[in-house]
């Protein structure tokens, strides 16, 4: 039980900083991952582009943000 206050008390003392920085980090993975889903689903998308290559880049951009989701994860909780 000590391992869940001090992970308690290691979230609530962060500075203002890290705390938006954090939060701007959740921000772009969220950014990101619907960008992805975006362009995925999207029927009518404003390039010409091959839907091939339209779904690899969805596929690149989820992918980014869950290497972005898993870096904010390691480095802030």
């Amino acid at each position: 039980m000590s391992g869940l206050r001090n992970n308690t008390r290691k979230f609530s003392q962060k500075s203002p900083t890290k705390r938006f920085l954090s939060i701007l980090g959740l921000a772009m993975f969220a950014f990101y991952f619907i960008l992805g889903v975006l362009v995925i689903f999207w029927d009518k998308f404003p390039l010409d582009i091959d839907p091939t290559y339209k779904n690899m880049f969805g596929i690149l951009l989820i992918v980014y943000s869950f290497l972005r989701f898993a870096r904010l994860w390691q480095n802030n909780f």
